[in-house]
């Protein structure tokens, strides 16, 4: 295999765990959703920060093999327009989930709360998770992904 094979076949790993890491969180608070329970909101809640890692990981791993394989062709540069565009789309998904991501923590930390003090559920609790806000920065950081996404399988002019 060329060096061109491996870095595009690595661009491709790392940005289905940049996508797939987004879903999985996104599911995970879907469901978080539907709980009563502050105790098991929080378990699921909890579990979106692997998601997070998955997301960190193929953010980075992404960003940096993207990078070298420009480097590595001589007919790209950073200026081209979609190139440009995706690493703005690319900086947007993650400012745009990092901000509706603090939402998740501080809902988190109140049902651990609840949890402790005798798992009832809370009207607080409730309109934390379902907060249009973070859904829509969270949409938005999604929507931004997948823009992304597009841009690396069509490579417009």
């Amino acid at each position: 295999m060329t060096t061109y094979q491996w870095l595009l076949g690595l661009h491709v790993v790392a940005a289905f765990f940049f996508l797939s890491g987004g879903v999985m969180v996104g599911l995970v608070h879907a469901t978080a959703m539907r709980r009563a329970r502050p105790s098991e909101v929080a378990y699921l809640l909890g579990l979106t920060r692997i998601g997070v890692v998955v997301v960190t990981v193929g953010a980075l791993g992404s960003l940096a093999l993207g990078l070298a394989l420009v480097a590595h062709l001589p007919y790209r540069s950073i200026g081209d327009t979609w190139i440009a565009v995706s690493l703005a789309l690319w900086a947007a998904s993650l400012v745009l989930g990092s901000i509706g991501g603090r939402s998740a923590r501080k809902t988190r930390h109140l049902a651990e709360q609840l949890a402790r003090d005798g798992d009832t559920p809370s009207p607080e609790l409730r309109r934390l998770l379902t907060d249009p806000t973070a859904f829509a920065l969270n949409f938005g950081s999604l929507l931004a992904a997948l823009v992304v996404l597009a841009l690396m399988i069509w490579k417009p002019a």
